[in-house]
């Protein structure tokens, strides 16, 4: 009989000491990968705080600051109401509404932009790319010329009205021409049904004084003369578009993947967009009927907020609501101390803000690759 190899004889009592090597190697993976969680999760859930802190302090200095100089005490009198009737008309009846409206406004922008950019997979993709701020803009014309309908209360209802109906008719286009609802098919029935309505609005306006005067003063975007019945209005869809978003974040992850990969991961793909379409159809038409059509939110909002806590959905949808109600703010803040009484609207200071801020955006692949 041959000799024992002297090689194998000598591995074998030492396989033990290899497994063990290797299971301890496998335990400190574990930790340290477990560790790296803990410490992003530390620095997400700061960076998220840190937000929350910059809207607190936007949301008094919406309050504080405005054309009309009123000291800290006078609003605090007017916000108790024990002070003067003008601390309380200007307080109750200007700065309260502005802000609560702003916050809303900007939140549900930030989370449509979010939500359209992820289902699109176009970094590009704005909530006004469904349709919504056109067929809304249609229906304010509309209610000045056909009803006489001008005031800012009874005009929401009908932005509500069209920036549901068009961004129903941009889905179905959609849906009847491919079979499902695909990011490409959808920006380009938003842009045709979207270009469509703005010629009819066109003509409207053009022959119709009173359209014309009610429409230049929607389309600019404003916080401007807004009362809190238009809060009253619009949060049920602010409200229940939250919620769809929030029922979308996990299928939105898969989707990033590709729609192939959802699949297989079981998620249903024609029911993820149906949620996620809902989500954006109802954060922006209750922001756009509140406000009026305002830019650059969605656009930038949710690059920002995936530079900041990643690319995942569960952070980036607080952050996106966090920045965009922030953004809408301090915008509005700066139009009234821009332009003394004659203020200068929302929607023109984040166009001019926004300008550079979206070059710059465009100007990093890190932020634009979705």
């Amino acid at each position: 009989m041959p000799a024992p190899d002297p090689v194998l004889t000598e591995a074998v009592p030492s396989s033990p000491r290899v497994g063990a090597g290797a299971a301890g190697a496998g335990a400190a993976g574990a930790a340290g990968a477990a560790g790296a969680h803990r410490l992003a999760l530390r620095r997400r859930s700061a960076v998220v705080g840190g937000m929350l802190l910059v809207l607190v302090i936007a949301a008094v200095a919406s309050l504080l600051l405005g054309s009309n100089r009123i000291s800290v005490d006078h609003v605090l009198a007017g916000l108790t109401h024990t002070g003067s009737s003008t601390d309380d008309a200007i307080v109750w009846g200007s700065r309260v509404p502005r802000t609560a409206i702003g916050a809303a406004v900007g939140a549900a922008l930030g989370i449509a932009g979010l939500l359209m950019q992820g289902h699109t997979r176009n970094p590009l993709a704005d909530p006004g790319l469904f349709g919504v701020s056109a067929g809304a803009g249609l229906a304010i014309v509309v209610a000045a010329s056909v009803f006489g309908v001008t005031s800012s209360g009874a005009t929401v209802w009908f932005a509500l009205a069209g920036a549901v109906v068009a961004s129903v008719v941009v889905f179905s286009v959609t849906i009847a021409g491919s079979g499902t609802a695909s990011p490409v098919p959808l920006a380009l029935a938003g842009a045709a049904v979207s270009a469509l309505l703005g010629a009819l609005t066109s003509f409207l306006v053009l022959t119709d004084q009173d359209s014309l005067d009610a429409y230049r003063l929607w389309v600019v975007g404003s916080l401007s003369g807004r009362q809190l019945d238009v809060l009253q209005a619009v949060w049920p869809f602010l409200v229940a578009g939250l919620l769809l978003a929030v029922l979308n974040v996990r299928a939105l992850d898969a989707l990033g993947l590709g729609a192939d990969l959802a699949k297989g991961l079981g998620e249903n793909v024609l029911v993820a967009r149906l949620v996620g379409l809902g989500g954006i159809t109802l954060l922006a038409a209750g922001a756009t009927a509140a406000a009026g059509p305002i830019g650059f939110v969605g656009l930038t909002v949710p690059h920002v907020a995936r530079a900041l806590v990643g690319t995942g959905h569960r952070w980036a949808l607080p952050a996106s609501a966090l920045l965009g109600a922030a953004l809408v703010l301090v915008a509005d803040v700066i139009g009234r101390l821009v332009g003394g009484f004659a203020e200068v609207e929302v929607g023109i200071v984040l166009a001019v803000l926004g300008g550079p801020v979206f070059v710059a955006v465009a100007r990093r692949r890190s932020l634009v690759s979705l």
